[in-house]
């Protein structure tokens, strides 16, 4: 027996994939017989139709369904090759991609001040609307992921032309409601940089568009990591550890390899330092609002941003407040933006080139899950347990939280295209149908405590100013400036790492009153040795309008996460937390095109010839900043 074929059909339907290789699909060569899960393909041993069978060699077509999606593989019966067969494989490929071709999931458009968001969705989402009314908030939770994708698809659809939200005004506006030295516009992020601000005696305006407190997506960091907030002298260590929801033992990294060839497969990477640390983002938030407020800050929640009015001396931000929809106006000396994907300042500075890559990730908060399931001392770091399903390499992430509770999350990477900009629905309708399939469990019993979801951005940065950051009197921080690492894709954690120097650089621009695009866009936060890793994440993604072989991203993912698996415990530490030096990375890249000789060639009939080449400029670019270093070491 001998694997000649393997396809995914990027649909869930599996049974009409199934009555269309029994009843439609006519071979060109040999007779069909039907079978339960499929067809057997047998030799004719004359030229007539009817003329007796050869037992010889036969093919073997099967289909199965997993993922929410069908796959189909042929075997060979048989010690010699089945007559024609590379036309037979050619020929069937050929028709069940024109019968079932790559579907990308479109927005439902309704109006919510006629019908619930649970009358307008159940039809598409049956599953999402069945388990939100299960949870506490899921009504208004359910809002907030249709408003966030349709946020995220108009950026995407017009980021050639998209909403113009920042004005140039050559005089100030006489009138003023407020004055601040900084005016954050997004309450998550922007409160940590906030604080620290007043820290440093500015005065600061936090501006929320939910109620202050309640976070989409939960947060995951090391000891190592938050020390950064403890040394600048944010937070106590006692403080630290009154928000530490659970401190597990270890972490897994582990992608399916059942498809995969031998050399291609990989043992369990273990990461016992990464993100093993689950933070109560509701009792952080609020010890940050409490010291803010202590600090002079002041705090605006369920308010929403409209505009802003730029001019020579200061910044005035058009609000509305959500529940009387009421507007205001503030103003301030700098304004700073924090409001992640969801930015129309985002869009309006950077168009096509604002976010190169997304995760749109999906996810819950449970309890219930058996603990012969899953031992809550462990986490799932990145997990996929199948291969290519309809576009998207699926990845799960499973951490431990307060209590029994469970944080679960399902992503995948994704390049960003206007006509496939990635959907948070059709992902939530995919964790909800497959859950059962990934961890063993009973939906039904579970108790469903809050949805975790969000659009985590990327871009694919080959220099210091790839990337605009500022406006004159503006700057951009969190995922609204794509400030995360192209592996773990934590905003936050990135944030923290980066928040010394990100508020250090601030407090001068402000002391000279250096706050022009020129000046705040040099409030960088570029690494050469995170900017050379985007090629890696590219290689996680399925571009669009691409069909790929189903095991490739498994066998890319398994190729590197094997090597990591095989090194030191440090290496792995040090690379997945962004701190890889010249030698490391470069030795990682021999040793993988050492053991998997057609990874490169792969990655670049993923990316193209276009985005090799920029690749090749961030690495240079990280070899001339490692030899610089090591001159200034020497001296």
């Amino acid at each position: 027996m001998q694997e000649i074929l393997y396809l995914e059909i990027p649909t869930p339907h599996t049974n009409i994939v199934s009555s269309w290789l029994q009843n439609k699909w006519t071979p060109q060569v040999g007779r069909k017989v039907i079978t339960s899960q499929g067809v057997r393909l047998q030799v004719i041993a004359n030229s007539l139709s009817t003329g007796p069978l050869t037992s010889e060699t036969e093919l073997s077509i099967f289909l199965w369904s997993v993922q929410r999606t069908t796959y189909l593989k042929i075997f060979r019966w048989g010690k010699k090759p089945f007559p024609s067969e590379r036309n037979v494989c050619h020929q069937l490929t050929k028709e069940i991609q024109q019968a079932f071709p790559l579907q990308y999931p479109q927005i439902c458009n309704f109006d919510l001040s006629k019908i619930s968001i649970f009358e307008g969705l159940k039809d598409a989402y049956p599953k999402t609307v069945h388990f939100f009314r299960k949870m506490p908030q899921g009504e208004t939770d359910l809002q907030r992921v249709y408003w966030w994708e349709k946020c995220w698809r108009e950026g995407v659809e017009n980021s050639r032309k998209p909403r113009q939200v920042i004005f140039s005004r050559q005089h100030s506006f006489e009138k003023t409601v407020m004055v601040y030295d900084l005016v954050y516009v997004g309450g998550a992020l922007g409160t940590i940089h906030a604080v620290r601000m007043a820290q440093l005696g500015y005065k600061v305006l936090v501006v929320e568009r939910l109620i202050f407190g309640r976070m989409n997506r939960e947060w995951n960091i090391s000891r190592s990591e938050f020390q950064t907030l403890i040394d600048l002298g944010l937070f106590t260590t006692e403080e630290f550890e009154s928000v530490i929801y659970r401190e597990y033992i270890n972490g897994f990294n582990k992608f399916f390899d059942g498809n995969n060839l031998p050399h291609l497969k990989a043992k369990v990477l273990q990461t016992p330092t990464v993100l093993n640390i689950a933070i109560d983002t509701t009792k952080f938030l609020n010890l940050c609002k409490k010291k803010l407020l202590e600090l002079g800050g002041e705090i605006l929640d369920k308010t929403e941003f409209i505009r802003a009015d730029i001019d020579p001396y200061g910044v005035t931000v058009h609000l509305i407040n959500l529940d009387h929809r009421t507007s205001q106006q503030v103003r301030g000396k700098l304004l700073i933006d924090a409001m992640g994907t969801s930015s129309p300042i985002a869009w309006q500075m950077n168009g096509k080139r604002t976010f190169n890559s997304v995760c749109p990730t999906v996810g819950a908060i449970i309890e219930g899950l058996s603990p012969i399931v899953w031992d809550s001392k462990y986490g799932d770091v990145l997990n996929s347990y199948g291969d290519i399903s309809r576009g998207r390499q699926l990845i799960w992430e499973l951490f431990p939280g307060e209590g029994d509770e469970l944080t679960i999350y399902l992503f995948h990477y994704h390049k960003v295209h206007p006509k496939n900009p990635g959907s948070l629905l059709d992902m939530y309708e995919d964790f909800f149908n497959i859950l059962p399939e990934y961890r063993r469990c009973d939906l039904e019993t579970l108790v469903w405590k809050k949805p975790t979801f969000g659009y985590i951005p990327g871009h694919f940065s080959i220099g210091k100013r790839d990337r605009k950051v500022a406006f004159d009197r503006l700057l951009s921080i969190g995922d609204a400036a794509s400030l995360q690492s192209p592996l773990i894709f934590t905003g936050f954690g990135s944030l923290v790492h980066n928040l010394g120097d990100l508020t250090s650089s601030l407090d001068v621009a402000l002391q000279n009153n250096c706050l022009t695009a020129k000046d705040l866009n040099k409030i960088s936060t570029y690494q050469s040795n995170v900017a050379v890793t985007w090629l890696f994440s590219k290689g996680m993604m399925v571009p669009t309008g691409k069909i790929l072989p189903p095991q490739r991203i498994n066998e890319i993912l398994n190729t590197f996460f094997g090597i990591l698996a095989d090194s030191p415990a440090e290496v792995a530490d040090t690379f997945i937390k962004n701190k890889t030096t010249w030698i490391m990375f470069s030795q990682l890249a021999l040793k993988a095109a050492k053991k998997n000789p057609k990874l490169l060639y792969w990655i670049w009939k993923m990316t193209g010839t276009k985005d090799i080449l920029r690749w090749l400029i961030s690495y240079l670019d990280f070899t001339l900043d490692a030899l610089t270093n090591l001159c200034l070491k020497s001296k």
